[in-house]
């Protein structure tokens, strides 16, 4: 039988085969719009963002992490905090912003935002190099922050980078991450995230680290996780999380972003690589995967690249085959 009369392939959808004891749902925290675009060399424009989280928000998304409000010497490339929210604080979705001081903070207040999250380090040598202050100091800088934003009734994220390796100081110990989570979550965060910055973590790290979480007092519920691919584990990763009772995943669609900080970090989880094992794990994200992916598809064109996710690759291939 020849190709032609095989007719032209069709995108063949993940086989829903649940595993037991995984959570029921997953909430996608996406990260594109911030962690992706502000690794970008050049200045994608405020229209195109707005239009991006437009996209993400349509293709069921319900977090969308919008932008930073990091004064524009550090970040360049989210300069236009202050035009890009009000083109989108219509979105009946919630629009975290990065705040990394008082100043920060004031500035997202301004505009309305009502979820912000602060950006910690589980390393004294990533510290230095994000904040110029050592983990102590960024952690009192924090503690108004936090105080001030939980006063106005914003919910408050905690990242922690660093949590498995630091490119400067080698493996992480365990311990040293868990004091910095507690400090957080003292101050009255009301969920953590847990980065892989570097893409350095093992399955059984990960779950190594939950449980030590656990046996200090963090309940899983308040834990997210953020991986980035660089050695291929950031699936199995999130699985191993997912064992673990994780139900918060941070995603960039596709595969966006890095860490100007830490150059040997390379893009985060694919949101569209995510989605595609939850559902071939009868795991409920809200997402429709063909709109997500045709809005990656429409971002690497904005970006003048491919996307590296390969889940967009996969589709972007028996799309273009139907339309020939």
């Amino acid at each position: 039988m020849s190709t032609s009369e095989l007719g032209l392939p069709m995108a063949v959808p993940a086989q829903a085969v649940p595993v037991q004891n995984l959570p029921a749902r997953v909430r996608i925290y996406e990260v594109g719009a911030r962690d992706g675009l502000q690794n970008e060399k050049g200045t994608v424009p405020t229209e195109v963002k707005a239009e991006f989280i437009r996209r993400l928000a349509d293709s069921g998304l319900t977090t969308i992490e919008a932008t930073s409000f990091v004064h524009p010497k550090w970040v360049p490339q989210l300069a236009d905090a202050e035009q890009l929210f009000p083109q989108v604080a219509d979105l009946p979705v919630a629009l975290p912003v990065l705040v990394p001081n008082e100043r920060g903070l004031e500035r997202a207040l301004t505009l309305g935002a009502r979820h912000v999250a602060v950006f910690a380090s589980a390393t004294e040598s990533f510290a230095k190099a994000n904040l110029n202050r050592t983990v102590d100091e960024s952690l009192a800088m924090f503690d108004p922050v936090v105080n001030r934003a939980k006063a106005a009734n914003l919910t408050v994220r905690g990242y922690i980078s660093m949590c498995f390796g630091d490119p400067w100081e080698g493996p992480v110990p365990v311990h040293q991450v868990v004091r910095v989570c507690k400090a957080l979550m003292d101050m009255g965060c009301d969920e953590l995230s847990l980065g892989d910055t570097i893409g350095v973590a093992t399955p059984g790290h990960v779950q190594a680290l939950l449980a030590e979480l656990n046996e200090e007092g963090l309940p899983t519920s308040a834990l997210g996780v953020h991986f980035h691919d660089t050695y291929g584990q950031a699936l199995s990763n999130t699985l191993a999380a997912l064992q673990h009772g994780v139900s918060t995943v941070d995603a960039s669609a596709g595969g966006l972003g890095g860490c100007p900080y830490a150059k040997s970090a390379t893009g985060n989880l694919a949101t569209e690589d995510l989605v595609w094992m939850l559902q071939g794990l009868g795991i409920d994200t809200g997402v429709d995967l063909g709109r997500l992916t045709a809005t990656s598809v429409w971002m690497a064109g904005q970006l003048g690249r491919p996307s590296p996710s390969r889940t967009v690759k996969a589709l972007g291939k028996t799309t273009q085959s139907h339309q020939e």
